[in-house]
């Protein structure tokens, strides 16, 4: 690195992009520095068969804050499509419209789901007087009642992050779990097909669109991007600009100064955790696979967690018309079992799997895998203490700022991270510096975060 930036951003995914184009904006000199040829990171696209594909299934909620969805709809245009959500989920082998509605629930849920249901919506009052231990699983159990939780919420806690729910700890029932209770779950599926969790928004080109025209303009109002170009520990961070917005985990961040970082920070943030992920797409000969846009299999005996069509996500009439691809999201931990299959085999753990669910029996003619390994934050009983550990480290460094996911270790959906950088942006004075005050502020608001399913 050369010459002197007012503000460095290390990463270019939603946070750090929406951090650039406003630093920028705002005419501050600001350099990106991504480690990949691309933006967007894990909200990228890149092309399968003629066909743009997502890391997964991604879409913008339609809970997007209205000056963030103002600017992405400026930049995108009409190419930025309002679609209606077509889901299923995979219940006691049988398929239910996912966003849950009621018609459908009435004609399709399990008897012995629903009558669960029905009794502990009853007996829900009576849980709510009796404290719940500080755990994930005891907390659902308690909120929603043990049916819902055993059924669907602890086995997909499982799946996704690889331990019990018990192992978890309650922050996650509150940054996940949207309903709340069981009073607000009934609600959520009573509005069914007309409430807020009925559409989303979404770029014809693929997901990865939202982060390119970001980048766009963030270049357009004078921001440098420096693709490939990895900061590898023991650089001298400060002297890259007066202020460092990091979207980078916590304990590469950490890392970047080296000696620099007290022992207790520097075991607090290699001891935040991980979950990975395999993501296996499967190229088919045929203009559709399904109708639906995703599946969702809590199923523990099913390696798949969730397997979408990107196709079905847009009306795009850049895609094919004869072929098909499908994109299947295999919760893995990093040099297991699974991590470590051939692509072929991986292919065929995934067609099996999906025709185990119920679904057609596809006949893929290529697959394609992609292994990424900080997908899911685990949220451990006792994780907020070196979380804390690590966010005072960085609160004490006047020039360092962390920014979205990655970096907060954050259950959060995409508009949580563009809100997020954009909020980092607003927080910089007019000579680079960081207004602390506003930026603890501003943080502070980031914890009443919630995903949207």
């Amino acid at each position: 690195m050369t010459g002197h930036f007012d503000v460095a951003v290390l990463g270019a995914g939603p946070s750090g992009l929406a951090a650039a184009l406003g630093a920028a904006r705002r005419g501050l000199r600001v350099v990106v520095l991504e480690q990949a040829q691309t933006v967007g990171g894990l909200a990228s696209s890149f092309e399968i068969a003629g066909q743009r594909v997502d890391h997964g299934s991604h879409r913008l909620h339609v809970a997007t804050p209205p000056e963030i969805l103002r600017v992405l709809a400026d930049l995108l245009g009409e190419d930025l499509q309002l679609r209606t959500r077509n889901g299923r989920i995979r219940m006691d082998g049988r398929w239910m419209a996912f966003p849950l509605r009621p018609i459908d629930l009435i004609r399709h849920a399990p008897p012995s789901l629903a009558a669960g249901a029905v009794r502990d919506l009853v007996l829900s009052p009576l849980r709510a007087r009796r404290p719940a231990a500080d755990t994930f699983a005891a907390r659902v159990r308690q909120a929603l009642g043990p049916t819902i939780a055993k059924r669907f919420y602890e086995p997909y806690a499982r799946k996704l992050w690889g331990v019990d729910a018990g192992e978890l700890s309650s922050e996650l029932f509150r940054r996940r779990v949207s309903a709340g209770s069981a009073a607000g779950l009934v609600r959520r599926i009573v509005r069914g097909g007309t409430g807020p969790n009925a559409s989303f928004w979404y770029p014809r080109g693929g997901f990865g669109r939202i982060s390119e025209a970001v980048a766009d303009a963030a270049t357009d109002a004078g921001a440098e991007f420096r693709l490939g170009h990895q900061v590898v520990p023991g650089t001298d961070v400060a002297a890259l600009a007066t202020t460092v917005i990091s979207t980078l985990p916590g304990a590469r961040t950490v890392a970047l100064y080296g000696g620099d970082v007290p022992t207790d920070v520097r075991e607090a943030s290699t001891s935040l955790e991980y979950r990975g992920a395999v993501l296996v797409y499967l190229v088919l000969a045929e203009p559709q696979y399904t109708a639906f846009d995703a599946h969702y299999l809590p199923d523990p005996r099913i390696p798949v967690a969730r397997l979408s069509e990107p196709k079905n996500y847009r009306d795009d009439p850049a895609d094919p018309a004869s072929t098909t691809v499908l994109c299947a999201e295999v919760p893995a931990d990093p040099g297991g079992a699974l991590w470590n299959k051939t692509d072929e085999a991986l292919g065929h753990v995934v067609v099996n799997a999906l025709e185990r669910s119920g679904l057609p029996r596809p006949h893929p003619v290529k697959v394609v895998v992609k292994r990424i390994p900080n997908v899911y934050p685990v949220y451990r009983v006792g994780f907020e203490r070196p979380l804390a550990g690590v966010e005072q480290w960085a609160a004490g460094r006047r020039e360092l700022m962390l920014v979205g996911r990655q970096a907060l270790f954050a259950h959060d959906n995409t508009h949580h991270a563009l809100a997020m950088g954009a909020a980092a942006a607003t927080c910089l004075r007019a000579d680079g510096t960081v207004d602390r005050l506003a930026w603890a502020t501003a943080r502070e608001s980031f914890r009443a975060h919630v995903v949207e399913d």
